[in-house]
């Protein structure tokens, strides 16, 4: 995987460069493509990547929004740093939006 070294998610392949959801793009390179390796190939019918703003299915707890106070926000856990240490876990803001990090 690639991660993006402003904000720490993953980023994705798109057309010639991997691209993070913060706009920051590397271009492919041969030796970045020889980084990797296909374990198993899916069929992109069975892949799920949320990337868009549409978290409304994702779950909710009580956390205070640092921007506008509320008390709800989406949350979800996403692997930013070494496997062998523990995910982290993003909080939206259910009224204003505002994304912020919690690591444990």
């Amino acid at each position: 995987m690639e991660f993006c070294p402003k904000c720490g998610t993953v980023m994705f392949p798109k057309g010639e460069c991997f691209e993070c959801q913060c706009g920051y793009q590397k271009k492919i390179t041969k030796k970045s493509l020889s980084d990797y390796e296909v374990s198993e190939k899916i069929s992109t019918r069975e892949n799920v990547i949320v990337t868009g703003d549409d978290v409304k299915t994702l779950p909710t707890t009580r956390a205070v929004c640092p921007k506008c106070k509320n008390k709800e926000a989406f949350w979800w856990l996403q692997q930013t740093r070494r496997a062998d240490e523990s995910e982290t876990r993003f909080l939206r803001c259910s009224q204003c939006g505002y994304t912020w990090r919690e690591y444990d």
